[in-house]
């Protein structure tokens, strides 16, 4: 994460600015996952517990598969349902490492965010912030709320645990710690049904997803004896079955799921226009951050992402991303 003019908090520091009750919006990054979904309503229930009415914004929707985290709190995360009682709110956001990954919000309210909850590596700090690398912003939202004193109420818990279990693959990744596992401990003591929510992240597809994961398998190209795997998606196949980004968010899974694979990676196109979405992971000792980095993007050593300029297709991007995974294999050598 870089270091700019920015005051680095922790846990305690960002509980004190909280502390003050005041209409809050919760901004998250676009493309949002159940770390970023989990982690802002979470911290939405524990503010309006705490006096702060807050509302949370995203410049995407909340993908129809994580909707039953939301069920009941907001009908939507778009800036068009905000209501005018938040126009002139206090403005933080969780779970976002760049102004970029904010999209269209951050023309809205970039400069208006007084505080920013993340836990990515890599980065660009855009206000005064709390990150600490760990497993999920959950477990910091976890630890700002169970530290305040303050009950957590059952929802809130199965909020958190969604965050946390998202972001560690039903806690199989690396970035797993025994700290992970220990909040997880205390969050089952709190009745929440952990089995169905790990269903409903981790095993339930729509037939639209499961589309758009075959024909990425479809399109799967394996590179230096299957060690790479690489996913390209291009708009076109996009429009002719009718899918939206929300459909595409597993491709690099099926990349990372063959047998043999060190690193995944998934590129695809969103709109017409030659501009790629990079998803990338590793099996191996391997800085993907540092890969995607490269292409103004970041995020973890073993998942990280970015956004693809200034190639005319998405083969020309493709073979960009293979080279700069072969040059970050040379540089660990």
């Amino acid at each position: 994460m870089e270091t700019t003019k920015y005051a680095a908090l922790d846990g305690n520091a960002v509980r004190a600015r909280l502390a003050e009750p005041a209409p809050t919006l919760i901004l998250f990054h676009a493309h949002p996952d159940p770390d970023a979904v989990g982690s802002a309503f979470a911290l939405s229930l524990w503010l309006s517990q705490m006096g702060s009415p807050a509302y949370c914004l995203c410049a995407d929707e909340i993908p129809e598969r994580l909707r039953f985290l939301t069920d009941g709190l907001q009908e939507s995360a778009l800036l068009s349902s905000m209501p005018k009682e938040f126009e002139n709110a206090r403005v933080i956001a969780v779970d976002t490492a760049s102004p970029a990954q904010l999209g269209s919000l951050w023309e809205v309210f970039g400069d208006r965010i007084s505080l920013m909850i993340d836990h990515h590596e890599r980065g660009t700090r855009y206000a005064d912030g709390w990150v600490a690398p760990c497993a999920a912003t959950g477990e910091m939202i976890y630890d700002l709320i169970a530290d305040s004193g303050e009950d957590m109420t059952k929802r809130c818990s199965e909020l958190i645990y969604a965050a946390i279990s998202g972001d560690t693959g039903g806690f199989r990744y690396s970035n797993t710690t025994p700290g992970t596992h220990l909040r997880a401990a205390v969050l089952l003591e709190s009745g929440i049904d952990a089995a169905h929510i790990n269903h409903l992240l981790l095993e339930v597809r729509s037939p639209k997803l499961l589309m758009a994961e075959k024909l990425g398998f479809e399109r799967l190209h394996l590179y230096d004896g299957g060690k790479i795997a690489i996913v390209t998606f291009p708009y076109a196949l996009k429009a002719a079955h009718g899918l939206q980004d929300e459909h595409l968010e597993t491709l690099v899974d099926v990349a990372r799921r063959v047998f043999g694979v060190e690193i995944a990676a998934a590129i695809r196109q969103p709109g017409e226009g030659p501009v790629f979405r990079l998803s990338t992971r590793a099996a191996v000792e391997l800085d993907v951050s540092a890969v995607c980095a490269t292409f103004g993007g970041g995020g973890h050593p073993r998942a990280a992402g970015a956004t693809l300029t200034g190639f005319e297709s998405i083969e020309q991007a493709e073979a960009a991303v293979l080279a700069a995974i072969r040059q970050a294999q040379e540089n660990t050598i």
